[in-house]
């Protein structure tokens, strides 16, 4: 404990800046983005994860870098900031899916507060957000954004952080990606329910007398939640594919300062 806080007076400066950049990532990150963590916890693992950092990273910054250290201060922030909203965009994925799924059953309508958020969001949505965040925790897949957290001072050292026209359009890009993917897993469920739309239309021809909202209602719910139980299984892939995505991402991020 002596030797920590020793190091931790002899560096404060590396430390804040490593204190910074990680909150950052706090901030938008899936887990800790969350209203439901308390502060004390989120500037806890902050405190901890950028007090082991000092301790580990050889870095002299004062000798590298030309920069005003509140300078310093805002380009760690927004290192922090873009990682933690590369992974948030990436999960939004989820809400995207149950936001198409709601429209096509007949949830479109009906939303619920998200408690973690404050804010109104799909059914399904909600439900497959979860779902995903709870595969990423047993997955061990939040050991993986704390190594990226540790090699972004490999590819981006301190100081070094500059916005580029690539970084840009990585950015816009990545919202794109995430409703691509969104939606090429809902297709089963759209295919479907356009498939009974269909066959309703040809019953509300055939029998005038039938009532098809009554009966396409409770009809379109019914297979919806009958494909999304059959479809759980293979969610666990769905769910490694767009986190394998979102990896991939921070790391194209993480390289694009790389020269050569």
């Amino acid at each position: 404990m002596d030797y920590m806080m020793s190091i931790l007076i002899d560096k404060y400066q590396l430390f804040l800046l490593i204190f910074v950049r990680v909150s950052g990532i706090f901030i938008f990150s899936p887990l800790f983005s969350s209203q439901n963590v308390p502060n004390v916890l989120k500037i806890g693992f902050s405190f901890i994860f950028s007090l082991l950092l000092t301790t580990t990273l050889k870095v002299d910054f004062l000798n590298q870098v030309d920069t005003n250290y509140v300078v310093l201060i805002v380009k760690e922030l927004m290192v922090g900031i873009i990682i933690g909203f590369i992974s948030y965009a990436f999960f939004s994925t989820f809400y995207i899916l149950g936001q198409i799924i709601d429209m096509e059953i007949g949830f479109g309508m009906v939303n619920v507060i998200d408690p973690q958020n404050k804010i109104q969001v799909p059914v399904m949505g909600n439900f497959y957000y979860i779902l995903s965040f709870l595969i990423l925790l047993i997955t061990n897949g939040h050991h993986v954004i704390i190594k990226a957290l540790v090699d972004s001072y490999k590819y981006i050292p301190i100081g070094k952080f500059y916005i580029s026209e690539a970084t840009a359009y990585q950015l816009i890009s990545i919202l794109g990606k995430t409703f691509s993917l969104g939606f090429r897993i809902s297709v089963p469920i759209v295919v479907t329910m356009l498939l009974i739309d269909i066959l309703l239309g040809v019953l509300s021809r055939t029998i005038p007398q039938m009532n098809v909202f009554v009966v396409g209602m409770p009809l379109k719910i019914v297979v919806g939640l009958l494909i999304i139980a059959v479809s759980l299984p293979i969610f666990n892939k769905f769910t490694g594919n767009v986190f394998d995505k979102m990896i991939k991402e921070i790391y194209v991020f993480f390289k694009s300062f790389v020269k050569g």
